[in-house]
């Protein structure tokens, strides 16, 4: 019997030890410390300070095109072909809990849409896709396709998502990929980057003379704080770009921060959401092609009069008429400002977390995410007095508003917009940090000193463009 209880208590320190050991191994304390001499922030600092500020912004006669391309696939087709769209299932992304099941249906079409402006020697294409996100990989190939047809860099495709929860899946590598975007599925993302290199090549294609005008209206009964509720401040601006060729065709930009979550994870059909109900809207009254980005949409859920397809469509129609209010008083003018600035940020180390005080490890954390790259792109697209700053993430429109407050102290708007072709989790205030729960806890990869970080950048950025224009 002694010996027994001998052998029971080596073998529970062995297991203990062991645990310890793996506990050690996969786990460290979080870093709270601001990291200001940290390599990762003199290398974008240093990067920042050589923009070519001077240069960055010019004034010119306006030339426009435009071009779109299908993202709803065609479903059931045995031995189908991914380049063309074909797929025997897939299934739809944004909610873990729909467990990855295949789409079951198209209620609206999904499109990806292109416009692209040429002022001089200066041209800049936004690109706008019915998707969850643009990946980093499904960017990365479109960009080195357009780059090989059209000469355009990186830097001068500025990507935008809508975010809808209803649109293709199976993009996603890992565990935390694949619980957001199903299977994963290599044809996908052959798909999509080749769609997003067909709207960019068209929209090049077509330049043609043109004239266009800003504005926004704020809609702060259409968005909520969903973070702290009432409580909590909301981006509520719906930022708008209207572009009109001499030759008659036209396209309507326009950027809101509300979740693209009126369709709950029990829609199993394709669907554009409120989104996709606003740039139908728009374009059923106007003609021609309405565009929809995401916002910055963190901690910020959408307030539609009710839930379902009855409820997305009513809040995308309620928001295209106070849109075609600001349409119709909009004046146009083919001598336009336009130019951009970016830059390549690194990034830490990731703080993935099990606890408030505890994260995995980087090597492990990075087993679960889907590729993450080392450093990621922030843009700021200046035309006339308003500037649009992308961002790789799901960005707080709490940060939004103070980089706004920026922004109009050198005369100009700001926007900003989420899902550049890259994603990098949430980024939330840091006072947020703490609090348990999706956004600060789950999906805020990188820390509570990112958004500090990312919004010196893009401050940096507006003041590169917010300069006046070089003739």
């Amino acid at each position: 019997m002694k010996r027994t209880i001998r052998v029971v208590l080596q073998i529970t320190m062995v297991l203990g030890a062991g645990l310890v050991a793996a506990g050690i191994a996969s786990l460290a304390p979080v870093r709270l410390d601001p990291e200001i001499r940290a390599p990762w922030r003199e290398a974008t600092r240093v990067r920042l300070e050589a923009l070519d500020r001077e240069g960055a912004v010019g004034q010119g006669v306006l030339r426009a095109g435009f071009g779109r391309a299908t993202l709803t696939p065609a479903l059931g087709v045995t031995g189908g072909v991914p380049a063309r769209g074909e797929f025997s299932s897939l299934p739809l992304a944004g909610y873990g809990d729909r467990n990855g099941r295949p789409a079951a249906g198209v209620l609206d079409d999904v499109w990806v849409k292109a416009v692209a402006l040429s002022v001089g020697s200066r041209t800049g294409v936004v690109v706008a896709a019915d998707a969850l996100i643009i990946p980093r990989d499904v960017a990365d190939a479109a960009a080195l396709a357009v780059a090989s047809a059209t000469g355009l860099r990186r830097e001068q495709i500025y990507f935008g998502a809508t975010h809808t929860h209803c649109s293709l899946g199976g993009w996603g590598k890992g565990p935390v990929g694949e619980a957001f975007a199903g299977p994963f599925d290599p044809g996908v993302r052959e798909w999509f980057s080749g769609q997003l290199t067909a709207a960019i090549r068209q929209a090049v294609a077509d330049l043609k003379p043109a004239s266009l005008g800003t504005g926004l209206f704020q809609a702060p009964s259409r968005v909520r704080n969903r973070l702290v509720g009432d409580v909590g401040p909301v981006d509520a601006g719906f930022h708008l770009i209207r572009v009109h060729q001499s030759a008659g065709g036209e396209a309507v930009i326009g950027t809101f921060g509300a979740h693209a979550t009126v369709l709950g994870s029990d829609t199993m059909q394709f669907s554009g959401d409120y989104p996709g109900a606003w740039q139908r809207a728009v374009e059923r009254e106007r003609g021609g092609m309405a565009l929809f980005l995401a916002g910055a949409v963190g901690s910020q859920s959408p307030r539609a009069p009710q839930g379902g397809v009855e409820g997305a469509t009513a809040l995308g129609e309620l928001l295209a008429m106070e849109t075609r209010s600001v349409l119709s008083a909009m004046s146009l003018s083919d001598s336009v400002t336009f130019g951009w600035a970016s830059v390549e940020a690194d990034l830490p180390e990731l703080q993935n977390r099990v606890t408030d005080g505890l994260r995995l490890r980087p090597w492990l954390a990075r087993k679960l995410l889907p590729p993450l790259a080392s450093g990621t792109l922030l843009q700021a697209l200046r035309i006339q007095d308003a500037v649009w700053c992308s961002t790789p993430c799901d960005y707080s429109g709490e940060l939004a508003l103070d980089l706004q407050g920026m922004a109009c102290r050198l005369g100009l708007t700001a926007a900003v917009t989420s899902f550049n072709g890259d994603y990098i989790g949430y980024v939330i205030p840091g006072k947020y940090y703490h609090l348990d729960g999706y956004e600060p806890r789950v999906m805020s990869f990188y820390g509570p000193n990112i958004p500090g970080y990312f919004d010196g950048i893009l401050r940096g950025l507006v003041s590169a463009v917010g300069r006046p224009a070089a003739r």
